[in-house]
């Protein structure tokens, strides 16, 4: 029969490696061929390709009206980001070309858009990227291969609004059978809002506890996936990093004087898509026994460019500074000390025995590490190494310095 004569049919990209596939952002070309083997000589009506990428979100929500009627509201929106139509073999119209046996490629390429969306797979919608090459046959039903593509739009953290430090300070008034028994307080404070994966977050923090009893300090990153449609929107979270601190016994006062809180490979921050937002947040709160917790949210970018160690040195280290003195926590010297070795800034990651964590990790059971929402973010396990000063620490003498030939 004909269409047994189809032996392969496949879509392969240009720049794949062995188990891994090339990864696109906005404005790259994607190169690539239609691969078609035959057993024999095959009659061919056309061979047609198109690239499609799509922002879908889906969910459905149970709503009653009176007591005994309910029914169902469903909330569906579609944005098509990438459309690409070619046709790779066209014979005339109405006739057929016939191919001989043996293996043929059909080269194609195509532009893609300035701007995209990253790839990403949630609860209740996702971003894809795929091409379809159909193979038209008299006589026989089309043959259809698929390939998908991931694309990683990528997010800078080195622009002045993601390296702004982030601050923020609550207090609440504890209440045990409906008297005040004291008041407790917290502020907080990072060095900037823009980290990439494998980063560690320094979390300073103070923590006033003028309860009567222990309270619990804790930190968490939380990734907050939200999704609109008809006006409608529909969030689901999920803790991806976490750390817990000691209790502040009653009267007492603690200080986190950069707690390392490190980031895992989760996908980038999202925000710029009309159907579905990825943000995240860093929350610090105090557990207060018998009443509602403390809690303080700091706005948090996940990126995909890390932080360039040499790209402003006199603006990072001014900063840096003020930011310590700002919370007590350094003076600055007369004189600028020489650098610390690179092993004395990376801090070892706090692990915490899951019977012990605060938080769930990863509580939404669909949400994957190993999807194309996370499978090609380079891990940046430590953080940049220090910033050396503008000023040399240990300047000549004056015996030793050159002196004019006219003195």
């Amino acid at each position: 029969m004909l269409f047994d004569k189809v032996k392969a049919f496949a879509v392969q990209l240009d720049g794949a490696t062995a188990g891994a596939e090339p990864v696109f952002s906005g404005g790259q070309a994607v190169v690539g061929r239609v691969l078609l083997e035959l057993a024999g000589a095959a009659r061919v009506g056309a061979l047609r390709l198109r690239a499609r990428g799509r922002a879908h979100v889906h969910w459905t929500e149970s709503r009653s009206a009176g007591s005994s009627t309910a029914y169902t509201q469903s909330y569906s929106e579609r944005v098509e980001v990438v459309s690409h139509r070619a046709t790779l073999l066209a014979p005339d119209a109405g006739e057929t070309t016939t191919l001989p046996p043996g293996r043929h490629e059909f080269p194609f390429s195509f532009q893609l858009p300035p701007t995209l969306v990253t790839s990403f797979e949630g609860k209740h919608g996702s971003v894809r990227y795929c091409i379809k090459a159909t193979l038209h046959r008299p006589w026989v039903p089309a043959r259809r291969a698929r390939k998908v593509f991931t694309v990683i739009e990528p997010v800078d953290i080195n622009t002045p609004a993601l390296l702004a430090p982030q601050a923020g300070a609550r207090e609440k008034v504890a209440r045990s059978w409906y008297c005040n028994r004291g008041l407790v307080s917290l502020s907080a404070k990072i060095d900037r809002k823009g980290y990439t994966p494998g980063e560690v977050i320094p979390i300073f923090a103070e923590i006033d506890n003028g309860f009567t009893r222990p309270v619990l300090p804790r930190a968490a990153v939380v990734q907050t996936q939200t999704f609109m449609a008809r006006g409608a929107r529909k969030q689901k979270r999920a803790v991806v990093a976490s750390l817990a601190g000691e209790p502040v016994g009653p009267g007492r006062r603690a200080l986190w004087q950069g707690r390392a809180l490190r980031i895992p490979p989760v996908g980038p921050s999202i925000l710029h898509c009309r159907v579905l937002h990825v943000d995240y947040t860093l929350k610090v709160c105090v557990d207060i026994p018998g009443t509602s917790k403390l809690l303080l949210e700091l706005p948090l970018v996940i990126g995909t460019i890390p932080l360039h160690p040499f790209g402003s040195r006199s603006s990072s280290v001014g900063s840096h500074a003020s930011f310590l003195l700002d919370w007590g926590l350094g003076s600055l010297s007369e004189r600028p000390e020489a650098p610390p070795e690179y092993s004395e800034v990376v801090a070892d990651e706090e692990m915490v025995p899951s019977e012990q964590r605060p938080f769930l990790l990863l509580q939404d059971p669909n949400m994957s590490l190993d999807g194309p929402f996370f499978a090609y973010i380079q891990e940046f396990r430590y953080r940049p190494p220090p910033l050396y000063s503008e000023e040399d620490p240990n300047p000549p003498s004056e015996a030793m310095r050159p002196r004019c030939m006219t003195c």
